[in-house]
């Protein structure tokens, strides 16, 4: 996948000038929470979520004070085929009718090298899994309206069995339709809330 989940960097903006804890709103706008998963062993289907909402904690003194959560609504898959985009909410992968959400909340946030570290849980089709990911930071800047913007980018490879998504097929040549291991790819800007 090319997203990713989790959205969930946005929290990754550790790097602005604030003086304390500032509240910032994922822009769904500029934000891509992208997928990529092996296809009959041959190709890579790509595609994204288009429907997110989050909030993020930013300490630029202290990233443990740092905190994002993250909601996908899991409908909104979207791989550019309607046909295969209906079997993905179906109950052979994210099951959207029961599972409407995919989220992300972090646990840790720590600087790493020239970039930094995030840890929190996933939540895939109701199942929860600790995952950490490096990601680096852009910004902040002024955007035309005034208003403080930061940019993240990350990616992270997760098992879609460790969450439930296990439909597939074996091929004549003992390959899977569909491979176990999805790359997520997350795209992130948020600006800063206002009082």
């Amino acid at each position: 996948m090319r997203v990713t989940i989790p959205a969930c960097v946005t929290a990754l903006f550790l790097g602005a000038t604030a003086l304390a804890a500032d509240s910032y709103t994922l822009d769904p706008a500029h934000t891509a929470v992208a997928f990529s998963v092996r296809h009959m062993v041959v190709s890579t289907v790509h595609g994204r979520f288009n429907d997110m909402a989050g909030t993020i904690v930013f300490n630029d003194k202290d990233p443990s004070k740092c905190s994002v959560k993250v909601t996908i609504k899991s409908a909104s898959v979207d791989t550019g085929i309607l046909k295969r985009d209906q079997h993905l909410r179906s109950a052979d992968f994210f099951d959207v009718t029961k599972f409407p959400d995919v989220t992300f909340e972090s646990k840790k946030v720590a600087k790493k090298g020239a970039g930094y570290e995030m840890t929190g849980t996933l939540t895939i089709k109701g199942v929860s899994k600790e995952v950490s990911f490096p990601f680096t930071l852009s910004g902040p800047v002024t955007d035309l309206m005034g208003k403080a913007r930061l940019g993240a980018e990350a990616s992270l490879a997760i098992n879609r069995q460790d969450y439930g998504i296990s439909w597939n097929k074996t091929l004549d040549n003992g390959g899977l339709l569909v491979a176990n291991d999805v790359k997520l790819e997350l795209d992130v800007e948020a600006v800063k809330e206002t009082k």
